[in-house]
Parts: C-alpha cells; sequence; structure tokens
C-alpha cells in the first residue's frame, strides 16, 4: 500500500477541521461540566419531603391541615429495610406525635391507611413548613426535618383534611332542639282532644 505525503495547503484544512470538530465538541458539553446534572442529585420530585432514619426511608412527607392551630394528617411512605417490625414516632408541634407501624422488608402508605396519623396541632399555616422529629422504636436515634403544610387548595389533597369533631356543645344544642320540638307537638294534640 502506498501512502502518498500530503501538501502543504492539505495539512492547513484538516488541522482547521480537527479544531473546528474539538471546538463543537467543547460547546456541546460545556453545559454539563459546568452545571451539575440534575439526574444525580437526589430530590423529592413533589410537594413533601424525604429523609432517612436508618432502615427507615420517609418519602413524600406533607401534613393537610386547615390551619396551624388544626389537626393535621401526616401522608407520604414509609420504607422500612430492616428485617424487623419497627414503629416510627413522629413528634409535631406543642408535643403533638403519632406512631406508625411499619413491617419488616415493607412499606406503610400513610395517604392509604385507614387509621389517619393525625399531628395536633399541624404547626405551621398551608403554605409554610413545619420542623419534626421522627425516631425507630428500640434505638436512640432520631432526625429533625421540614415538612410542608398544604391544605385542601390543591382538590387532590382535599380529601386528607382531618375532619373536626363534634364539640360537647353542638351536640347539647341539637339535643335541646330535639327535645323542643318533641314537647312541642303533643300540646297541639292534646288540645284537640278537648
Amino acid at each position: 500500500m502506498r501512502f502518498t505525503a500530503m501538501n502543504r495547503g492539505q495539512r492547513g484544512k484538516l488541522a482547521m477541521a480537527t479544531a473546528a470538530l474539538g471546538i463543537g465538541l467543547l460547546s456541546l458539553t460545556g453545559c454539563s461540566y459546568i452545571n451539575p446534572q440534575q439526574t444525580s442529585e437526589q430530590y423529592s420530585a413533589s410537594d413533601g419531603t424525604r429523609t432517612d432514619l436508618g432502615p427507615l426511608q420517609l418519602r413524600n412527607f406533607i401534613i393537610v391541615a386547615d390551619g396551624q392551630d388544626k389537626p393535621g394528617r401526616v401522608i407520604g411512605a414509609v420504607y422500612n429495610t430492616s428485617s424487623k417490625d419497627v414503629v416510627l414516632t413522629i413528634k409535631g408541634a406543642e408535643g403533638s406525635q403519632a406512631e406508625v407501624p411499619v413491617k419488616q422488608n415493607s412499606h406503610t402508605m400513610l395517604n392509604d391507611s385507614t387509621a389517619a396519623v393525625l399531628l395536633t396541632p399541624a404547626g405551621a399555616k398551608p403554605g409554610a413548613m413545619t420542623e419534626v422529629t421522627i425516631s425507630e422504636s428500640g434505638t436512640n436515634m432520631d432526625a429533625k426535618f421540614k415538612v410542608p403544610v398544604l391544605d385542601g387548595t390543591i382538590v387532590d389533597y382535599k380529601t386528607y383534611l382531618p375532619t373536626p369533631e363534634p364539640t360537647p356543645s353542638s351536640t347539647a344544642t341539637s339535643s335541646s332542639t330535639a327535645t323542643s320540638t318533641e314537647t312541642a307537638t303533643p300540646t297541639p294534640s292534646s288540645t284537640a282532644g278537648h
């Protein structure tokens, strides 16, 4: 096989083409060199927050409440990667506390649980963040992290708003109304009988 030597003009064109190709490649890769790639960072791609505590992984944690001093329902998921059943304790504002049992190598969806996990009070106004402390049963580990408080403005969360429990005064009012109605009914019929 025979190779021919390049003349000076051909070598110049080859050098310019190589330089242009190098600059083009640098311009294409320059953005990812300077800016961090979002896919390499862990983050919550939802309204809630996330944290880990030993074998427990809390994902998409939110408190849904009508106000700062109202009861708030905790929703999200708790994953237990250990080989034993554990109980997650969540402590909120003003000494409020809730417990969530999680089976070994399993998860608990607080959105789907029949018994709502409530913190009373919620601890912050809807749209703000409140700090909660979490701990795992049987260990001395605990962690603090911030959780957003949301209300029923977003339709998906409206069903999670805690329903207010009837107060003793409203129960007494409704029973006194029923009593006065029952008393008023026999009076006309006894008058009609005379």
